[in-house]
């Protein structure tokens, strides 16, 4: 198995389990959030539903750099953010069988301006800045939905709400 086969296979079970979550995010509640230093529910779940699309750029450019070529998601609705998951899921999937082994041991950047945050190899940026950083906030939105009594769907088997 390839480096990219093996991430398309994580990839696309994760993505599954994130449309799971998203679809239990109820919209009048989109702008609530916990504390006043946390992201609101909307703008959590935009923030994980784009980083499905980050494996892109790990994949096809030099850096991300949040000064100049990032804009953050602007979704409004449920809705939109599966449709674009959907979407996102289709285009790594091509850009991800693209790729041969050697082309992620190239180095990648999160950067601000010249700042650089993270430098590393491609397979290692996918893995911790793109992979992890979505488990995490999906992680923090179940917690969101938790507290507003919204059951949680299973994403590794079922979960304590699916259980009889």
């Amino acid at each position: 198995m390839t480096k990219s086969e093996d991430f398309l296979l994580e990839y696309e079970h994760e993505i599954e389990s994130t449309k799971k979550l998203i679809s239990c995010i109820p919209m009048d509640k989109w702008d609530w959030k916990p504390h006043e230093k946390s992201m609101t529910l909307g703008n959590l779940a935009k923030h994980i539903v784009e980083l499905s699309l980050w494996t892109k750029n790990v994949v096809q450019e030099p850096h991300l750099d949040f000064s100049g070529n990032y804009t953050p998601m602007r979704a409004t609705t449920k809705e939109e953010l599966l449709s674009f998951l959907e979407d996102a899921k289709r285009e790594v999937r091509r850009v991800l069988l693209d790729q041969n082994d050697l082309d992620w041991t190239d180095n990648w950047q999160l950067k601000v301006g010249d700042t650089v945050l993270a430098s590393m190899p491609r397979h290692s940026a996918n893995r911790f800045i793109v992979n992890n950083h979505m488990y995490h906030h999906r992680g923090q939105l179940s917690v969101y939905l938790r507290l507003l009594d919204i059951p949680i769907p299973g994403m590794y088997g079922p979960s304590a709400d699916q259980q009889k």
